[in-house]
């Protein structure tokens, strides 16, 4: 297990030198992986993004059939710009047993794992496949994932299991909120503000609208699945800026509010969504309209990322439960794509190396220890498929 410690860490050090940001193109590192997957013997298929400059991989070990397990996991990066490392984040290094970069934890390190493993895991592999998922832009909205999910629908491959390994420290995860963001654009009507009746001012409604924000926030509280696991145990709405107007003398002409919620269930993005409208529709447009008939209230979905429910029945728990030999199942705040991943019908759950709490940061790093424990998790898995 030493030398496949020692090979998993060199390739991390590969995967770190590609600055896979949101923002850049994550082409190269694909590439790379594409090519250690065929070594290995998989099939893999790489699939681009309408821009061309970002690709999906999607790899397979073992037979084409349904019922596979898939090894998830994200290649984009957050930014370092603005942050104090104290060494290139974008060239890794150790010291006293942690791997320093910018995505060891956050999720370099459970690929690296995984791609590490492929050769075991292939000549494993008897009747049920295994397949290797790795996706782009999971940081600014799952589009690789949904992207993805698409493309296994439309192939109608149906895998039964996915573990994400998104960093967790080798804790089961079965379960997170959701993630919906969008932006409420206003627009108004400008004009002098020693008038105001003859304007629209659209950061006034803008206003009204957030207000608006915050009795569905507290309406929410009401809504709470009975037992429920998460703290809060509510969906919860955030108003994360309000933007617009120039100058103290100008009525607004236009106004932008961005805002989220965290949905523990799916009915409460629709309970928010279809008050909105309404209140939208029967009260602000009218009011705004009636001065400027062009005046307008447009919703911009900038991402709605499903949340992982926890299920009684999970074979993707009860697989992780017997590889690692944990006793129970938590459930987290942040996202992932793990409900991406459960809305094609697959049980899934959240189990890598790394704590999330140094993800995003400066000096991100993964303790040896726990890159160590997630390949013996996936040495044990090996031992399953040869069955």
């Amino acid at each position: 297990m030493l030398d496949r410690l020692a090979e998993t860490c060199a390739l991390l050090a590969d995967l770190i030198a590609y600055p896979t940001v949101s923002a850049d193109s994550n082409l190269a590192l694909i590439d790379h992986l594409a090519g250690r997957l065929e070594h290995a013997g998989a099939k893999v298929e790489v699939s681009h993004d309408t821009t061309g400059h970002k690709a999906n991989l999607f790899a397979t070990i073992g037979p084409e059939a349904d019922g596979g397990i898939v090894l998830s996991g994200h290649s984009d990066v957050v930014p370092v710009t603005g942050q104090d490392w104290s060494s290139d984040p974008f060239a890794m290094v150790e010291r006293k047993g942690r791997l320093y970069g910018r995505g060891t934890c956050d999720m370099k390190g459970f690929i690296a794992a995984a791609v590490a493993m492929a050769p075991h895991l292939g000549a494993a592999v008897r009747n049920r496949p295994l397949h290797f998922a790795f996706t782009y832009d999971e940081e600014i909205g799952c589009f690789g994932a949904r992207a993805l999910a698409e493309g296994l629908q439309a192939r109608r491959l149906r895998p039964s299991v996915a573990i994400v390994g998104e960093p967790t420290s080798m804790r089961i995860i079965e379960g997170h909120k959701g993630c919906y963001e969008y932006s409420t654009h206003f627009t108004g009507l400008e004009g002098h503000g020693s008038a105001p009746d003859l304007g629209v001012n659209a950061v006034e409604y803008a206003v009204r609208y957030v207000a608006r924000l915050l009795d569905l926030k507290e309406a929410l509280k009401a809504r709470a699945p009975a037992n429920g696991r998460f703290d809060p145990p509510w969906t919860t709405i955030n108003t994360g800026a309000l933007v617009g107007g120039h100058a103290h003398n100008v009525i607004a002409g236009r106004a932008r509010v961005d805002w989220e919620m965290r949905p523990v269930q799916p009915g409460d993005a629709e309970f928010v969504k279809d008050d909105l409208h309404r209140y939208c529709t029967h009260t602000l447009l009218p009011a705004m309209r009636a001065v400027a008939p062009e005046a307008a209230i447009v919703l911009e979905t900038i991402g709605e990322v499903d949340g992982l429910i926890p299920m009684d029945a999970n074979e993707a728990r009860d697989l992780v439960a017997e590889l690692t030999g944990a006793n129970g199942a938590n459930v987290v705040p942040f996202g992932t794509e793990a409900g991406i991943f459960q809305n094609l019908g697959m049980s899934v759950v959240i189990c890598g190396p790394g704590s999330i709490t140094q993800a995003h940061k400066p000096d991100e790093y993964l303790a040896l220890d726990q890159l160590a424990e997630c390949l013996t998790m996936l040495d044990r898995l090996g031992a399953k498929l040869a069955h």
